[in-house]
C-alpha cells in the first residue's frame, strides 16, 4: 500500500491538472508536457503521469503512442447531441428503476453560487451534480446501467464547454422533482422528471456550442 502522503499528493496533482484543462489554461488539443507540468506544480513527473492516466479515463486527455498526451478537443455540436441522446436513453430508465428510494434528498441539493473564479468555483457543484446522477443510477439496482452512466463522464465534458449561471438553483429544483417522484414510488414520473431535467440542461448549454 502506498503511503498516505503519496496518495494525497497524487490527488492534489490530479485536481490541479484537471483544473488547468477545465479552465482551458491547457487549451483543447494542446500537447501536454509532463516535465513542464511537473515544474509548474513543483512535483516530480511521477504524480503527473498518474494524474494524466486518470484524466485519460475521464476523457479529458488523450494519449497517442510516441506522441504523448494532448488535451482532448471540446465536444462538437454532433458529439454534444450524441451525449445528450445517450443520457436520455440511460438516465430516465435508471430513475424509473430507483422508485421508492428515500435517501436521495440530501444528494439533490447543490451549492448556491460559485465561490471562486473558473473551474475552482464550480468544482463542488459539478462533483455534487455528478454524485446525484450516479446515486440515482446506483439505486436502479442495475450495475451495468450504473457503470454506463458513470463512464459517460458527462458532467466534466459539459462543464468544460461552459457553465451557464442558470444552473444554480434551477438544477437543484429539477433534482428535487426527480427525488419527489422516486420517493413516491412513481417510476414513470421519475423517468419523466429526469428526461425533463436533461432536456433543460441541454438547452442551457446549447448556445455555447461550436458547430
Amino acid at each position: 500500500m502506498r503511503p498516505v502522503r503519496r496518495l494525497t499528493l497524487t490527488d492534489d496533482v490530479y485536481t490541479s491538472v484537471q483544473t488547468l484543462i477545465m479552465d482551458h489554461a491547457v487549451a483543447p488539443g494542446e500537447k501536454i508536457s509532463i516535465d513542464g507540468l511537473a515544474r509548474q506544480l513543483d512535483v516530480s513527473p511521477t504524480p503527473v503521469r498518474e494524474a494524466l492516466a486518470r484524466l485519460e479515463s475521464d476523457g479529458l486527455v488523450r494519449k497517442r503512442p510516441l506522441a504523448g498526451y494532448t488535451a482532448s478537443p471540446l465536444l462538437s455540436r454532433a458529439e454534444f447531441e450524441e451525449l445528450v441522446e445517450m443520457r436520455l436513453l440511460l438516465e430516465p430508465a435508471a430513475a424509473a428503476k430507483a422508485a421508492y428510494a428515500e435517501d436521495l434528498r440530501a444528494e439533490a441539493d447543490l451549492p448556491a453560487s460559485p465561490d471562486a473564479p473558473g473551474f475552482a468555483g464550480i468544482a463542488a457543484f459539478t462533483a455534487q451534480d455528478a454524485r446525484f446522477h450516479h446515486r440515482v443510477a446506483e439505486l436502479s439496482g442495475n450495475a451495468m446501467l450504473h457503470d454506463a452512466i458513470v463512464r459517460l463522464r458527462s458532467h466534466l465534458h459539459l462543464f468544460r464547454l461552459n457553465f451557464p449561471q442558470t444552473h444554480y438553483g434551477t438544477s437543484a429544483a429539477e433534482h428535487h422533482r426527480i427525488v419527489d417522484a422516486i420517493a413516491a414510488g412513481d417510476g414513470p414520473a421519475a423517468a419523466t422528471a429526469m428526461r425533463d431535467h436533461i432536456t433543460a440542461a441541454r438547452a442551457r448549454h446549447l448556445t455555447y456550442l461550436r458547430s
